[in-house]
C-alpha cells in the first residue's frame, strides 16, 4: 500500500467514525490530510457517512483543485490552516452540536472562547480562538483563519462550528472530540459557578 492510499483509507475511516458517532450529519463537515503532492479533502456535497476514497478531491497548498472530485467550498481554509501550521498534517471541521451551540453564544472571549474546565482540554486543545462570522464558502475568511491558526490548533467559527488541526488524522479527531466534550460541559454548567484551571495549572500541563 502506498502512503497516498494509506492516507485515503485513514481519511475515510475518520469520516465514518465522525458520522456514525453523531459528530456530523447530512452532508456537513469536511476532513483533509496533507500528502506528498498536495492535500486530500472530502468533496463538495458529500456525506462523511458514505463518501469513498475514490471520490476524494486533491488540492494544492493554495486550495486550488488539481484532481479528483470537486472539493468542498471550504477547502480554501483547510489549505490556509495547513500553510500556517507546517507541523500539522490533518484538519477536521464539523458542525458538531455542542461546539456549534457554543459558537452561537454572545459574549465569548475571541482569544479564549472556552475556559479550561479540565486538564484534558488544556492539554489537547489549549486556547480556543473565536473567529468572526463569515458565510460558508466566503473566501474573506482565508486570511483571518490563516492568521489565527499560527497560534491556535483549535478555532471556532462564529455561528458555524469548530476547525481543528493536528499532526495526524487520529490526533485531530481526538482534539475535536475533546473540544466537543468540553463545550457540552460548559453548556451544562451555564448558570453555575465554575472553577476553571488557573493559568499556572494550564502552563504546567502544556510544558
Amino acid at each position: 500500500m502506498t502512503m497516498t492510499q494509506d492516507a485515503r483509507e485513514q481519511l475515510i475511516a475518520a469520516a465514518r467514525s465522525l458520522f456514525f458517532r453523531g459528530l456530523t450529519h447530512g452532508s456537513t463537515g469536511n476532513i483533509s490530510v496533507r500528502i506528498e503532492n498536495g492535500i486530500l479533502i472530502t468533496p463538495t456535497g458529500s456525506s462523511l457517512g458514505t463518501v469513498t476514497a475514490d471520490e476524494l478531491s486533491l488540492i494544492d497548498v493554495n486550495g486550488r483543485h488539481i484532481g479528483g472530485g470537486r472539493p468542498s467550498k471550504e477547502a480554501f481554509f483547510h489549505a490556509a490552516v495547513l500553510r500556517a501550521r507546517p507541523s500539522d498534517e490533518a484538519v477536521v471541521h464539523t458542525h458538531s452540536t455542542y461546539s456549534a451551540a457554543l459558537s452561537c453564544l454572545d459574549g465569548l472571549d475571541p482569544d479564549n472562547a472556552l475556559p479550561p474546565l479540565t486538564a484534558y482540554f488544556a492539554m489537547r486543545v489549549g486556547r480556543l480562538a473565536l473567529l468572526p462570522y463569515h458565510a460558508p464558502g466566503d473566501t474573506a475568511l482565508e486570511p483571518v483563519i490563516e492568521r489565527a491558526a499560527h497560534d491556535h490548533q483549535a478555532l471556532l467559527l462564529a455561528n458555524h462550528g469548530p476547525v481543528v488541526s493536528a499532526p495526524s488524522i487520529a490526533a485531530a479527531l481526538d482534539t475535536l472530540e475533546e473540544l466537543e466534550h468540553t463545550a457540552q460541559l460548559h453548556l451544562l454548567l451555564t448558570g453555575h459557578r465554575t472553577r476553571p484551571l488557573t493559568d499556572e495549572q494550564v502552563a504546567a500541563l502544556r510544558r
